[in-house]
């Protein structure tokens, strides 16, 4: 790749480099001097008020993980409600696998400005030809990527955090699950900014569980599925539908069960943690990475919150695909070569096209040269 990057592009990538280890050392360093204090053991002699603040979540948090209702004494020792040891421990570790580490949001963000250099300007040589797209966007760097976010964003640092969790927090704060809301809403806002930056760049270049989906629908298997891609109003539907129910669950407006979250139930990111607490969890992850050998990322399109939501984001992107109308000549070849509907839809301007998760295959695959990862 090197060797066909002009000097300018070189600086570019030296420069990139410089700052993402910058950002990454930064973050480190932060992260050490914070370092929280080991969590203190608990008994079933203490009451959810003693509990919950050591956890930092709330009463009614503490009680939905004892399966208790919300409304539950505060103050009164947890065996009085029939609590074991047990099921507390259980509880208990349950929360603390959900800390964040604040080191994981700087590898985050390296990732994606070294994802948004590249679509914009390392990953096509300058004063190449159309004739030399075989060198445009070389994927060996965008899976080298893929490895380092599942590595290290993934069983290295933890599940926790990730933009379905970072999106989830906000809705359970509002619930009164945990004791302040503008954390938690901080925490989004950081995963929204970098879809506001490059059309979803968080999601196809730094988090684990997508890039884990992206390498196993890679592997040449399944071709014949993979050409049948699943229609976008079919997976959207669904997603926008199990969005809207797990609201209305979450805050007792159904179902007469506030405070419980049906994403626990289909989190993947547990696998980066190697436990599966439930055998429906466990079931769940499974099904997405088997269909992930032939259908293009199926959390994602299917369930995953933040997916839908910064779908909605896509329309305000600084960067993203942009197509030149004027040496477009609608020969299907970025169709062909993207994994779902979003070329389509945008050679064809629907206003609300398919998720884009950055991923070049169409930069590489226009015969014209009509498509561009810019500003619009």
């Amino acid at each position: 790749m090197l060797k066909y990057q002009s000097r300018q592009q070189r600086i570019y990538l030296l420069l990139t480099l410089l700052v993402a280890i910058a950002i990454i050392v930064g973050g480190w360093a932060i992260q050490e001097d914070s370092a929280p204090a080991s969590t203190p053991p608990f008994s079933i002699n203490m009451s959810i008020k003693q509990i919950a603040p050591a956890l930092d979540v709330t009463g009614k948090s503490l009680a939905r993980e004892l399966d208790l209702p919300l409304a539950t004494s505060k103050n009164k020792p947890l065996k009085a409600f029939g609590i074991t040891q047990k099921q507390l421990d259980h509880a208990t570790h349950h929360i603390a696998s959900h800390r964040s580490t604040t080191f994981k949001y700087y590898i985050f963000t390296a990732l994606a400005l070294f994802g948004l250099v590249y679509l914009i300007r390392l990953g096509r040589p300058d004063n190449s030809t159309v004739k030399d797209r075989e060198l445009w966007y070389p994927s060996w760097l965008y899976i080298a990527v893929l490895i380092l976010s599942i590595a290290v964003c993934g069983f290295a640092l933890g599940k926790s955090p990730n933009p379905m969790e970072g999106t989830v927090k906000v809705f359970k704060s509002m619930a009164g699950l945990y004791p302040s809301v503008l954390e938690k809403v901080l925490g989004f806002i950081f995963f929204a900014i970098l879809s506001l930056i490059g059309t979803k760049l968080i999601c196809g270049w730094a988090c684990p569980f997508g890039a884990l989906q992206e390498l196993l629908y890679r592997l040449p298997m399944l071709r014949a599925l993979k050409k049948r891609k699943v229609p976008f109003v079919v997976s959207n539907t669904i997603r926008s539908v199990l969005f809207v129910l797990t609201l209305l669950i979450l805050f007792g407006i159904v179902g007469n069960k506030e405070g419980f979250v049906l994403y626990h139930f289909v989190n993947p990111f547990n696998l980066f943690n190697l436990e599966v607490e439930t055998l429906f969890t466990g079931i769940a992850i499974g099904i997405f990475l088997l269909v992930s050998l032939g259908v293009y990322r199926p959390f994602c399109h299917f369930i995953c919150p933040f997916g839908l939501l910064s779908w909605i984001l896509e329309r305000f992107s600084l960067f993203g695909v942009r197509i030149n109308r004027n040496l477009c000549t609608d020969c299907g070849a970025c169709d062909r070569a993207c994994p779902s509907e979003a070329a389509r839809g945008r050679v064809q301007k629907n206003k609300l096209p398919a998720d884009c998760f950055s991923c070049g295959r169409c930069l590489n695959a226009c015969p014209t040269d009509a498509i561009r990862y810019a500003l619009p």
